[in-house]
């Protein structure tokens, strides 16, 4: 090879190493660039909800609601058969005692009523003449006028018709009966809170007419589950708040709790006294509340607020000075209609994350509610969120 041609070759050469190096500088340019990118990139964080732990609950609450009505209500019926002409009162009348409420054909009872007076009358009738015949017998048998066994007939006459004339004596009086029972009366005070029969209505004995609400103690009747009926003992106290005033609430006793489930709703019937208040009115609603007695108390959480890490439940505590997160196990009592109870974990005051959570994870920077990061000095000092007392 010539001088020429070899020089050619090393010129190539040289060429070739230049483009590498001027690649090799630029792929380090694009590295620094990268880098530099990167670390000037901000640090992320994110925007929360927060939820502020309250003071703990007194335990598990139950409300159950009834209607207010009388402790004593009479179903009052007629004591005799027959068809209605009369019906003196209406649904929510006052009644006192001897008030007649509604009547019933008499007639027949009043024939009734004729015809024992007349039996009566015979009867007595009858004693006069069997008291004379006996007389008569035992002046002759005085004489050895008549025989011993005369005087003895006589006698039973006597016997027979005065025994008959308290037979007619009773006859009659049951008959009075029947028709002052064709008259429907109250014997106490009270309310009439229903109306089952009317007039020309045909009833029989003892079918209901007229319900009473007797004047006097009140109370509320709930339907309890078989879960709850254990927390209700006659005498316990309880709570009763009436819906038409929201600041009516008073104190409340146990009377009576069910010892059978009713056959259709698997309830137990619970009755609940209330003292006399002239607020208080039949048929309005009220609520009784109490507490259960096995439960503990408990820090109220929403449910969104509730995450897992594994099989252990966890919350997300705020730290308020440093603006990060971390993870905290809890124990949960129960799930409640508006949230979730936690009885181990948390303290009042602890500020928690109640939305999002599962973006959270340990020591990552948040951004708080204004409010929030201007009650609680936080670091933080824009926000996206709200926040929830």
């Amino acid at each position: 090879m010539s001088f020429r041609g070899k020089s050619f070759v090393a010129a190539r050469h040289f060429s070739s190493a230049l483009k590498g190096v001027a690649v090799a500088a630029a792929l380090l340019s694009l590295a620094a660039c990268s880098e530099e990118k990167k670390a000037e990139a901000p640090e992320i964080v994110r925007p929360v909800k927060v939820t502020q732990i309250g003071a703990p609950d007194e335990g598990r609450k139950l409300v159950y609601s009834g209607s207010v009505r009388a402790r004593t209500e009479m179903n009052l019926g007629f004591r005799v058969a027959g068809k209605i002409t009369e019906r003196l009162v209406d649904v929510g009348d006052r009644v006192t005692p001897g008030e007649v409420l509604a009547r019933i054909d008499s007639t027949d009872y009043k024939l009734d009523l004729g015809s024992a007076e007349a039996d009566l009358a015979s009867a007595t009738k009858q004693v006069e003449i069997s008291g004379l015949a006996l007389r008569r017998a035992e002046t002759l048998a005085a004489k050895d006028v008549t025989s011993k066994s005369q005087l003895e007939q006589a006698q039973l006459s006597s016997e027979q018709a005065l025994a008959q004339r308290d037979s007619a004596q009773s006859a009659l009086e049951k008959a009075r009966n029947q028709v002052a029972y064709s008259e429907l009366k109250s014997d106490r005070d009270g309310i009439v809170t229903a109306v089952s029969a009317d007039r020309g209505q045909v009833v029989s004995t003892g079918t209901s007419v007229v319900t009473v609400a007797v004047d006097g103690e009140k109370e509320v009747q709930i339907a309890v589950p078989e879960m709850d009926v254990s927390q209700f003992k006659p005498g316990d106290g309880v709570k009763a708040r009436i819906w038409s005033s929201a600041d009516l609430v008073i104190d409340g006793k146990v009377r009576e709790v069910a010892q059978s489930a009713d056959a259709q709703s698997r309830t137990f019937a619970v009755r609940v006294s209330l003292p006399a208040d002239p607020k208080i009115l039949l048929g309005m609603t009220a609520s009784i509340e109490t507490f259960a007695g096995n439960a503990v108390k408990a820090f109220a959480i929403p449910l969104a607020a509730l995450s897992k890490k594994g099989d252990q439940p966890i919350v997300w505590v705020v730290d308020r000075g440093k603006g990060i997160v971390t993870s905290r196990p809890v124990k949960v009592a129960d799930f409640s209609d508006d949230g979730v109870r936690i009885s181990e974990g948390l303290a009042e005051g602890d500020l928690i994350v109640s939305a999002g959570t599962q973006f959270m994870k340990d020591d990552m920077k948040v951004k708080l509610p204004e409010t929030v990061a201007t009650r609680f000095g936080s670091v933080s000092s824009q926000s996206t969120a709200s926040v929830q007392p």
